[in-house]
């Protein structure tokens, strides 16, 4: 067992020196000490957001009005500024590489920033000539391939609005999303291959086609060589004519895109982001926290349904070559991510908390990552292990940063920077710009205890608005209900003295036993130790102030069986390492873990079965990955419930 906050990695004198946060800090005429800088940051927010802005010349017009204005949530940022998204994307020399592809069939391309601009500039042309105006949605069902990026800011220079679902969504689970949002065009593929296999989703599109009387055009990318349908425009038509690339320079909080919430539980909230609060917070995030930049070579693992797509295509904000990938991370094994990363030379490679964990329990070795000096991971909280093995397996000196924020705010609240050591488990520092607090039950801030997470000073990629919520009521809700005028999150998080941080999983599926509560994170990280554990699900079902039972169930890896021998030792370990409470009442076997389209395990909806609510109703199959799972979950009796 690694120990939690065990010295890991330290910045030598020369990461310090070439840092870009340092040479930012420079500028400013302060000190290298971060957390003084991350005071600044929160304490004076117009100086340092206005600085952003400045440092990294962000192509617009300022204007005239104050930099903020307002309190949460209606704070307003940069009032009379004029900008566009992609026009700063899209600047800079234009022989340099701006994206690679690649994809599991072993395809590869490769865009200069000339050529993209190019393929931008029809694109966007093709739109005008649908009808596509400043302020109209363009809604895409996609995979992360080239098109996607290309029609995203052809969108995005007419001022127009972009979503995207990855087309391993089901078809109501798109049109739950689409329909709110009233697209005017529709940019979809015929299919997509994962893990060696086709998949037709030609179908689907024509459904959700259906669904979406707003539609004047649906544009049809054959990705698997499917023919065009005559009630469609094929890709190459909408970029057939060639036309000067221009920017439609809108106000800082106009509308950029349209993010979800996981839609598993209600409705999906369509959270939407503008265009100046994106441009500052990646400027600000991709540079100083990530050190990205020009000549650097920037991979996320995602999909275009996941937050991090976006985040992922914020490296041309920087200078940074992005690398797109379609298809599964563990094709045709689960070294597949390491070996593109070296055959790309990324210089900074992001992906999921559990697939660094596969890669350790997989017993991976990458090699050939001479290039690589940052690894990112988010999405759910890494243990220590996951920290450790990155130095033992991956490169002692490769920069690890877990980091924590959400699709609320298409960024981290939490992460590393290259001024800060490494610590196993410990999620290095508070981003700039982001007054993060850990509160008390009774709302007041406290240090070294767990609590909840809470914002207590706006940011300006902090939503816009929610669509179709003109009185601000369901946004107040989702974020102000609590604690009046400051963000709650949602997550349990302990903020140590250092400014070093430590989160332990959603607020809403608190383990509290006896009156010892724990984050799921902990309780995860002793079973999933067990090699013989592939994946796991803690329930509490207790309700109404009352300690119900808890029911752990444990996916197990292959050759592997639920004998006595296991369970004592699961048992044994969990009073050990958490305390008698934890021991579980039961422990079940099941086929699958269920989660998340973006990978988070559901433990509320099984919660919800367990305590009675039919599947159907639990949860939303379509925004799963895996709903054939949940019909293992089964209603406890009533004196199971009251026990």
């Amino acid at each position: 067992m690694v120990e939690e906050g065990a010295l890991l990695w330290e910045p030598s004198a020369e990461v310090v020196r070439d840092a870009r946060i340092t040479r930012y800090l420079e500028w400013l005429g302060r000190s290298g000490d971060y957390q003084d800088a991350w005071e600044w940051s929160v304490g004076s927010p117009a100086d340092f957001w206005t600085s952003i802005w400045d440092y990294f010349g962000v192509v617009g017009e300022r204007g005239d009005g104050p930099v903020i204005s307002g309190t949460m949530p209606d704070a307003e940022w940069f009032a009379g500024s004029t900008l566009n998204y992609a026009e700063n994307a899209l600047r800079g020399h234009p022989g340099r590489t701006a994206m690679i592809f690649r994809n599991e069939s072993g395809g590869r391309w490769q865009y200069s920033l000339g050529e993209l601009r190019e393929e931008v500039a029809r694109v966007r042309a093709g739109l005008v000539r649908l009808g596509v105006r400043r302020g109209d949605r363009v809604a895409a069902y996609v995979p992360n391939v080239p098109e996607a990026l290309i029609a995203f800011l052809a969108t995005a220079s007419l001022g127009a609005v972009w979503s995207s679902c990855s087309p391993d969504f089901g078809g109501p689970s798109v049109t739950d999303r689409f329909t709110q949002i009233e697209p005017k065009v529709l940019v979809a593929v015929d299919g997509y291959r994962y893990g060696g296999k086709r998949f037709d989703r030609s179908e689907v599109v024509r459904e959700i086609a259906a669904a979406l009387p707003s539609l004047t055009a649906t544009v049809w990318i054959p990705a698997i060589g499917l023919d065009v349908p005559e009630s469609a425009l094929s890709w190459d038509d909408l970029r057939a004519e060639t036309a000067p690339l221009e920017f439609e320079r809108v106000p800082f909080g106009h509308p950029l895109w349209v993010l979800y919430s996981s839609g598993t539980t209600g409705l999906p909230k369509p959270i939407v982001h503008g265009h100046g609060g994106i441009v500052l917070e990646h400027l600000k995030s991709l540079s100083f926290h990530q050190d990205l930049g020009q000549g650097d070579v920037f991979f996320w693992y995602t999909t275009t349904g996941w937050m991090m797509w976006n985040y992922l295509i914020g490296g041309l904000l920087v200078g940074a070559t992005v690398v797109l990938y379609d298809g599964s991370a563990a094709h045709p094994g689960t070294d597949a991510l390491w070996r593109l990363t070296a055959e790309e030379g990324v210089t900074y490679f992001g992906t999921g908390a559990p697939y660094i964990m596969a890669s350790l329990k997989a017993g991976v070795k990458p090699e050939g990552l001479e290039r690589l000096r940052g690894i990112g991971s988010t999405g759910s909280p890494l243990p220590p292990e996951g920290f450790a093995w990155v130095y033992s397996d991956v490169d002692p000196g490769v920069q690890l940063g877990s980091f924590s924020g959400g699709t609320d705010v298409c960024t981290g609240f939490v992460g590393a920077v290259p001024l800060l050591p490494i610590r196993a488990g410990v999620i290095p520092c508070r981003c700039l710009g982001a007054r993060v607090e850990s509160f008390d039950p009774s709302g007041r801030p406290v240090i070294g205890e767990v609590g909840e997470l809470v914002v207590t000073a706006p940011m300006p990629s902090m939503p816009v608005m929610f669509w179709n919520d003109p009185s601000g009521d369901r946004y107040r809700e989702s974020y102000f209900a609590d604690y009046p005028g400051v963000w709650r999150h949602g997550d349990w998080i302990k903020i140590l003295p250092d400014g070093g941080s430590v989160i332990y999983g959603r607020s809403d599926s608190t383990l509290n036993r006896g009156g010892v509560r724990m984050g799921t994170s902990e309780f995860y990280r002793v079973v999933e130790r067990f090699g013989e554990i592939a994946d796991s699900l803690v329930i509490d079902t207790g309700r109404l102030g009352q300690e119900g039972r808890l029911l752990l169930y444990v996916t197990l890896a292959g050759g592997f069986s639920l004998d006595d021998d296991l369970v004592s030792r699961l048992r044994t370990a969990l009073r050990t390492e958490l305390s008698p409470r934890h021991v579980p009442d039961e422990i079940h076997e099941v086929p699958g873990i269920p989660r998340t389209l973006s990978g988070k395990k559901l433990e509320i909806p099984v919660r919800k079965i367990l305590l009675g609510t039919p599947v159907e109703r639990a949860a939303n199959p379509d925004a799963m990955a895996n709903p054939e799972v949940l019909g293992h979950f089964v209603p406890l009796t009533e004196s199971q419930t009251d026990m």
